[in-house]
């Protein structure tokens, strides 16, 4: 391919990268909607004492499903069936797919038994501070026992995600994590009301919502999948080489999940000794964070690893560089101001969401707490987020494993040096600081990288586009917070209503930025909007062209 085709190939790339990472995201939002409904129904209905057993028993089957799910497909998986479609076609493609789904069928099934087994050790790991409280251990260990099915359902979804993600079929991939918030919204409102007539342990309700929601994750996918011929099957065959491959690119992985389960483990651990309400604090305050990076962060991520995968198969490095810094600056775009956000508005945002039924004032403020400093490192994930496919698209699952040890070295270290001081905010403050050390490592990584990789003048070229591009949007978010600030300040004087300062402040933020940035010429914004405008034009014709 010749220097100009693969220039053509690469833009063309990037323009379909927004508009993928649009749909991505768009099912992200309705996903992440319901999940806010469903964070605020399950902190209204369910007392902090059953919501702190289940984030717990939860995290357990959850952390393994990076594992043997999205660790997997983001890893592994996706790179190396992609470099079967690009080199050898669709059927090479599916045959491979068909030996992945064996091997990755008995791990499931193999693990989930072995979970339920151990659930009693698992949650001595997790959360032995639960000792003190009568009941609490005892409950945790049940709801972990029959939470771990919830891993077979996930991990199988997770894999073909992974046959979606490389066709570039992204729609039903991510609306499909809505179902599991539906689920959990009936645990609140159907479930929750017939376990407690029948006498049984509220609690329960949420052991079947879970169960539920993968369930039905993993069936909504089928129909794509049978379109797409991805439903052979399974096979064992270790012997395959591109199986061989895609395991010899996990196990750098699993030791990194290693680390990321112990990272868990610390964090679940040192939060069962701060307090009934810690762990449900911590989690919903993550939980927010998690609603704008998967909207548009994560959503970035997904939609930019085929694209990665397929340019480093084919060899485009200035190309791939490219697309890389593209998908950054787009992230930036969006998590920066949003990082300031969550910080000025951390406890007008919480009393707004959350503040009514079992959900008192003092646990709004300590959400708040752990909010304000967990959304400061929301630009750090999204800089991690858009740099490891980049890691994987190259084949190296090597060096994200290694920086991930030496990030879990500084959570420990952050977590030990402060927890006696901030309480449950100490783990917070860990995860966020060990966030940015990962960030800086991981950017040096491929700042070294890329000498072997683009000439000199395309890394000088790739790295002013990044330094300006974040300098403007940093301008307009600090102008932003500023004016959010004051505003949330005076409002709360003037009527004493904090969810109405929110209201306030929140439109008042949103529109200072998006000023500042046409004002200081983001090119971001540009895109954004130019990205938004194409897509309704084809709505617009698609609807005129229907009889």
């Amino acid at each position: 391919m010749t220097a100009s085709d693969a220039a053509k190939t690469g833009e063309s790339e990037r323009r379909s990268l927004l508009g993928r990472a649009l749909v991505v995201g768009g099912g992200t939002f309705a996903s992440r909607l319901l999940g806010l409904f469903r964070d605020m129904a399950l902190a209204a209905v369910f007392p902090r004492a059953i919501t702190d057993a289940f984030f717990v028993a939860f995290t357990i089957p959850n952390a393994l499903r990076q594992l043997l799910g999205e660790g997997a497909v983001s890893s592994a998986v996706v790179p190396v069936l992609t470099e079967r479609l690009t080199k050898e076609g669709p059927e090479a493609a599916k045959s491979f797919f068909a030996k992945v789904r064996g091997v990755s069928l008995v791990a499931l099934v193999v693990v989930t038994i072995l979970g339920m087994l151990c659930a009693r050790p698992l949650t001595e790991l997790f959360a032995s501070g639960y000792h003190a409280v009568p009941g609490q251990f005892e409950r945790t260990v049940q709801l972990t026992r029959y939470l771990f099915p919830y891993l077979l359902f996930m991990g199988t979804a997770a894999l073909g995600m992974a046959a979606l993600h490389a066709n570039k079929q992204f729609f039903v991939a991510s609306f499909a994590p809505a179902l599991l918030n539906v689920a959990f919204l009936a645990a609140a409102f159907v479930f929750e009301p017939i376990a407690r007539r029948a006498g049984y342990d509220i609690a329960w309700a949420l052991v079947v919502g879970a169960l539920l929601g993968g369930l039905l994750q993993m069936l909504a996918q089928l129909p794509a999948l049978r379109r797409l011929g991805y439903l052979q099957r399974p096979v064992w065959n270790l012997k395959d080489p591109h199986v061989r491959t895609m395991l010899l690119r996990i196990l750098p992985v699993t030791f990194g999940i290693g680390v990321y389960y112990i990272d868990l483990v610390l964090s679940r651990r040192f939060l069962s000794e701060f307090g009934e309400g810690a762990q449900s604090y911590f989690s919903w305050a993550m939980r927010l964070c998690d609603f704008p990076q998967g909207i548009f962060v994560m959503a970035l991520s997904t939609a930019s690893l085929p694209s990665l995968a397929g340019l480093a198969a084919r060899g485009e490095h200035e190309e791939l560089g490219k697309t890389y810094v593209y998908g950054l600056r787009l992230a930036l775009f969006v998590a920066v101001p949003v990082s300031l956000l969550f910080v000025v508005l951390a406890e007008p945002l919480t009393v707004t969401l959350f503040q009514r039924g079992a959900f008192s004032p003092e646990d709004a403020h300590q959400t708040a707490r752990a909010l304000a400093v967990q959304g400061l490192g929301m630009f750090t994930v999204a800089v991690v987020r858009q740099s490891v496919p980049l890691y994987h698209a190259l084949g190296d699952t090597k060096t994200p494993v290694i920086i991930s040890a030496l990030d879990l070295v500084a959570f420990v270290a952050l977590a030990l040096g402060l927890r006696h001081g901030m309480g449950h905010v100490a783990i917070s403050v860990a995860v966020t600081g060990s966030s940015a050390i990962q960030m800086l490592l991981l950017v040096l990584g491929l700042g070294r990288r890329s000498r072997s990789l683009l000439t000199p003048s395309a890394r000088a070229r790739l790295l002013r586009e990044i330094l300006e591009s974040v300098s403007r949007t940093l301008l307009a978010s600090l102008v932003a917070a500023a004016g959010a600030y004051g505003v949330v300040t005076l409002v709360t004087h003037a009527s004493g209503s904090l969810p109405l300062a929110f209201l306030v402040a929140s439109v008042a933020f949103g529109v200072l930025f998006l000023v500042f940035a046409w004002g200081v010429r983001s090119s971001e914004l540009e895109v954004l909007l130019r990205g938004a405008m194409r897509r309704l034009r084809g709505k617009r014709e698609a609807a005129t062209e229907k009889p």
